[in-house]
């Protein structure tokens, strides 16, 4: 069932929401996989290499992305032991998301910029889908929080969602970036 409070419209711009996902993920796609990749680091920020640049700046982005979680669940009436969020709690779930947004933007540059799209191995073509697939539903999320009448799931399931690919990212880059013996970390 729809849900009381979906409207036509509100339909309508989730569909046009998921359309304007779809075009953000495979337009990154596209170019990541046509562009010639530089095949070296834009800037290093202090660390020793690309690699661990991006390793350390998608984990950063991680716990925010846990701290998204926590105040989502809190604001939904989710979190365990927890009564209604305070206004606070919104403030923090927007800043953390913006914060993590933010520091993924150079990893996501040096991906696309320095490494294309590869496809070198499973654990690389994930890689590369994944992290086009969360800039798509990033987007997504982003333009369903504006929606007036779309479904009531909407929200929570794009944030469920976004979550997930970031996650699913940093697990087939940065969790495989630690888990290599004799590579320098910093």
């Amino acid at each position: 069932m729809a849900g009381a409070n979906t409207t036509p419209s509100g339909r309508l711009g989730a569909g046009l929401a998921v359309l304007v996902g779809v075009v953000v993920a495979v337009s990154i796609g596209s170019y990541a996989a046509v562009h010639r990749p530089a095949l070296r680091p834009l800037f290093l920020i202090g660390f020793s290499g690309m690699l661990q640049m991006k390793t350390w700046l998608a984990s950063v982005a991680v716990l925010f992305v846990v701290v998204q979680l926590l105040t989502a669940l809190w604001m939904w009436g989710r979190l365990p032991g927890t009564h209604s969020a305070p206004a606070a709690v919104t403030v923090v779930h927007r800043w953390s998301g913006t914060i993590a947004f933010v520091v993924s933007l150079p990893v996501a540059l040096h991906c696309v910029w320095s490494l294309g799209f590869a496809t070198a191995s499973p654990r690389v073509l994930w890689h590369s889908t994944l992290g086009c697939a969360f800039y798509g539903a990033y987007a997504t999320k982003m333009v369903g929080l504006r929606l007036r009448g779309a479904p009531p799931w909407l929200v929570p399931a794009l944030g469920g969602l976004t979550l997930a690919l970031f996650v699913l990212v940093w697990l087939t880059s940065a969790l495989w970036f630690f888990s290599r013996s004799g590579v320098p970390l910093v």
